[in-house]
């Protein structure tokens, strides 16, 4: 029978469930049971496809093309498994659902309520992620605060499913702040304890709770906390801060928490073996040469736009034992007057995706600037499409090169839409999840990836024009990538350059701790070479 555990949060939001979960989830995956994670998200959007990046972070993308919150980039990148849509649910999908479903007359007549229709709703996206999944334990992390109004309905839902699966099948742990006083120069339990309460006026009672705090606390605190609590002592779980995410996992071995909720759940545990992980913090430690990165994008202002970019930059940072520093130039302040200022002396650049128009003629810029300078360029997405242009407009002279995107008039379309996508409707309707690119022999990308095919996921409803392709060739780009089933264009290069690749996809959708993606990992090594 399948197991779950529900990771909820209390006092203030950003405390690192997801990362609680996924530590939890790698060491439960070590120990030899089958892992699946999701998550809940009380907003009422139906997905984050069509959200700010400045305000929710990036969009991160599932191999069957499901747009989800970011996390589920941290449970990737954390259990080393692919996830699916069924991993993200939002109230806004749920709510849309159900309301579809009184409309088709499904619900017979009967006044639809949040209890039973909505938790009903919700507990099927749990017991769904069991079936597909065929996991032995499922993790679900329940966004929010517990106390917001939108979250009430996953709490009732998962206080039901304790109900009908039962304790020995369900477990729950609290993630809550144990804040420290300066000023005093104490630590204060009230607020886990009043986070707790509110848990117990919703029917529901931590079996384990996370106190994530500053550093290591006396014994009495945790006793106290035990007290007021109702849990015994050893499930209160002191997370102290880590200086990388990727240390929490080995912070989590310590407390023994996998062997707690192997205990409750009835888990058959083998030996942990988490010697890989050891050594891939071992690689952060050893990192101390640092390499900066330019990134230039459009939505600088908020890192996490940028997150699953960041954690690829790092991950093959410390493949070669180096420490990523970066850089952040805004693209919609970038001009031909202040690029030299921004750029100069940078060793590498990085352009990553990004949608609308601001900004896009700052990152054609810093692609020219990249090339005419022979520095070390990755595009992403919209960073290859640009690249496209700049190459058009100041190869070929083609001076009015553009995408239809932006200027739908152009007499050279150089990215153009593709076929069958919709311009208006723009919620769901990219080209999403998992292709395959085939890749040219005697290319950069090819000794890369060191395969024939790369396996990638996208997020883009436009494309590289076939029309100028021929011109391009000649000019001395090369494709070296192509989707053969649309004859579309997945990666192009500059052979004459130091390092100029980029891909119409998100190379930094699958790399993983000890993995770094292979266009990463070669964009690291160049920019090492160049420092």
């Amino acid at each position: 029978m399948t197991k779950y555990i529900f990771i909820t949060g209390g006092v203030v939001s950003g405390l690192g469930k997801g990362i609680t979960g996924s530590s939890l989830g790698v060491l439960l995956k070590n120990s030899g049971v089958k892992v699946f994670m999701q998550k809940f998200d009380p907003y009422l959007n139906i997905d984050p496809g069509t959200m700010n990046p400045i305000e929710h972070g990036e969009v991160f993308v599932t191999d069957d093309g499901g747009e989800t919150d970011l996390d589920l980039g941290h449970y990737e990148r954390f259990i080393d498994e692919n996830l699916f849509k069924v991993s993200s649910t939002s109230a806004g999908k749920i709510y849309s659902e159900a309301l579809e479903t009184e409309r088709l007359g499904k619900y017979e007549g009967k006044t639809v309520q949040v209890i039973p229709h909505i938790t009903n709703l919700i507990k099927e996206k749990i017991y769904k992620a069991g079936e597909k999944s065929g996991a032995d334990v499922i993790i679900s992390e329940i966004g929010g605060t517990v106390g917001d109004i939108e979250s009430q309905p996953f709490i009732e839902a998962i206080r039901q499913v304790r109900m009908e699966k039962g304790h020995e099948n369900v477990m729950f742990i609290h993630v809550a702040l144990l804040p420290y006083l300066r000023v005093s120069g104490e630590y204060k339990t009230k607020p886990i304890q009043h986070s707790v309460k509110e848990m117990l006026s919703l029917g529901i009672q931590p079996d384990v709770i996370v106190a994530r705090t500053e550093g290591i606390i006396e014994d009495r605190l945790k006793d106290k906390i035990s007290l007021f609590c109702n849990i015994p002592n050893e499930n209160v779980i002191v997370c102290p801060d880590a200086d990388s995410i990727y240390k929490v996992p080995l912070i989590l071995k310590e407390t023994n928490l996998h062997d707690i909720v192997a205990k409750q759940l009835q888990l058959k545990l083998n030996t942990l073996n988490i010697s890989d992980w050891q050594k891939f913090v071992e690689n952060i430690d050893a990192s101390k040469e640092e390499i900066k990165i330019h990134i230039v994008g459009k939505y600088v202002e908020l890192s996490d736009a940028y997150l699953s970019v960041m954690e690829s930059l790092k991950i093959a940072g410390y493949d070669i034992n180096k420490k990523i520093k970066f850089e952040w130039v805004n693209a919609r302040h970038l001009t031909k007057e202040n690029i030299q200022a921004n750029l100069e002396g940078a060793i590498a650049i990085l352009v990553p995706g990004g949608f609308g128009e601001s900004g896009v003629e700052g990152k054609i810029l810093a692609a020219n600037y990249a090339r005419v300078n022979n520095i070390p360029y990755l595009g992403i997405c919209l960073g290859m499409q640009i690249a496209c242009i700049e190459f058009a407009r100041n190869v070929l002279n083609l001076s009015d090169a553009h995408t239809t995107e932006l200027d739908p008039n152009t007499k050279n379309p150089i990215i153009d839409i593709m076929e069958g996508k919709d311009r208006e409707n723009i919620g769901g309707t990219l080209r999403l999840g998992r292709y395959v690119t085939d890749l040219v022999e005697g290319t950069l990308a090819k000794e890369l990836y060191g395969t024939n095919q790369a396996i990638e996921r996208h997020r883009h409803r436009y494309e590289f024009n076939n029309d100028y392709k021929e011109m391009f060739e000649k000019a001395g780009m090369k494709f070296s990538g192509i989707y053969q089933e649309k004859d579309l264009v997945e990666i192009i290069e500059l052979p004459e350059h130091k390092f100029f690749i980029a891909a119409q996809y998100h190379p930094e959708f699958t790399s993983r701790p000890n993995k770094p993606n292979a266009l990463f990992k070669g964009f690291v090594q160049a920019a090492s070479k160049n420092k």
